[in-house]
């Protein structure tokens, strides 16, 4: 059985860049089943279109691209695509702000074709992808939340639903920072299995995305076990 192409859309104001990301992946076997060049546009394609990874630019008229994010990922919709800026700024408060709206990943516009390819297919995955050096500055901010006091929520409360011991082991190295790829090999299990742990953990938790099932980690301690 032959599977199924990555669907991804390509969300970004200039059109030539735009063009040209679109048909580098087309040309490298992804399914590009839809562009847009503002936010609005972005948010009615996306719900029209359902693409596995939408790569988005941040500065986007009419909407800015953050707010993209968290309309298509944090408002509880499914499908949720899983989102990979790609953005000219390493500006540390805009990969700040990228991630907590719930972007995956975070590549700067400097990267190559062939680190965007891969980037795409890491997302896809549901691994998080960022520019070197941009990785730990999330996983330091991770746990600056942490320390922070959290808002309630049913996962805190007593009686909130017991993950398995796999599950928590997932956790706990999810929390560490490892991608899934990392995670299946140390605990010797497919990576489809690593994400299935990650949905029904997920799920349970009634949280919504990768960045708020670290932060529940790390307030647990669960990343110093």
């Amino acid at each position: 059985m032959t599977e199924q192409p990555i669907k991804v859309m390509v969300v970004d104001d200039h059109p030539m860049w735009r063009d040209a990301v679109a048909r580098d992946l087309a040309e490298a076997g992804f399914d590009v089943v839809a562009t847009a060049g503002d936010g609005d546009q972005a948010v009615r394609r996306a719900r029209a279109t359902a693409p596995d990874v939408l790569v988005l630019d941040l500065n986007l008229p009419a909407k800015p691209g953050v707010q993209v994010c968290k309309e298509l990922v944090g408002a509880g919709e499914e499908p949720r695509p899983r989102v990979l800026v790609l953005s000219a700024s390493g500006e540390h408060a805009d990969v700040l702000e990228a991630v907590k709206s719930g972007a995956t990943g975070y590549l700067l516009k400097s990267a190559s074709t062939g680190e965007l390819l891969d980037a795409v297919r890491r997302t896809a995955a549901g691994d998080p992808v960022f520019t070197p050096g941009l990785a730990g500055l999330v996983l330091g901010e991770y746990r600056r939340l942490a320390a922070e006091p959290a808002p309630a929520r049913g996962a805190a409360e007593p009686g909130a639903p017991r993950l398995t011991d796999r599950e928590t082991e997932v956790l706990r190295l999810v929390a560490k920072g490892l991608s899934y790829k990392q995670i299946a090999e140390r605990l010797v299990i497919s990576h489809r299995t690593v994400q299935n742990h990650v949905q029904n953990t997920l799920g349970k938790l009634q949280l919504h995305n990768r960045v708020e099932l670290v932060r529940y980690a790390i307030e647990r301690g669960l990343d110093d076990a």
